[in-house]
């Protein structure tokens, strides 16, 4: 990985880690993470040590980074969707939940202009 030091704003949501600023730096103020001051910002402005973050945000920052390189496996779809769901802010997590539970996935699709049919052709029963 080539960004050894991150600031709290790139940090925020990554990973399961919380989605604010004051969240980022009590969990690091908690758990003891390494950081320095943010060079050339006025203020109390830290960054962290890729190696003092927890291994899910860890990870998910070096793909971000070496995402030219990044290949996923069969098994990984739900490690995906997890680590996405977890960069939502409490309210966009709501409102894909409550989207998924009054139209389906399959509004979830249309909502993303995805269409199924294309690829996978949907059963009378679906359709209803």
């Amino acid at each position: 990985m080539k960004k050894e030091w991150f600031s709290t704003m790139e940090l925020a949501g990554v990973g399961g880690l919380p989605s604010t600023i004051q969240g980022i730096n009590q969990k690091a103020k908690r758990e003891d993470w390494k950081s320095r001051k943010r060079l050339g910002v006025q203020g109390k402005a830290l960054e962290y040590h890729i190696d003092s973050l927890p291994n899910d945000a860890r990870h998910l920052l070096f793909l971000k980074d070496n995402g030219g390189i990044y290949s996923p496996s069969a098994q990984e779809p739900l490690a995906v969707w997890i680590a996405t769901y977890h960069q939502l802010t409490l309210s966009e997590r709501e409102q894909v939940i409550g989207l998924i539970m009054r139209k389906g996935i399959s509004g979830l699709m249309e909502q993303l202009c995805i269409h199924r049919e294309d690829k996978y052709p949907l059963s009378d029963e679906q359709k209803e």
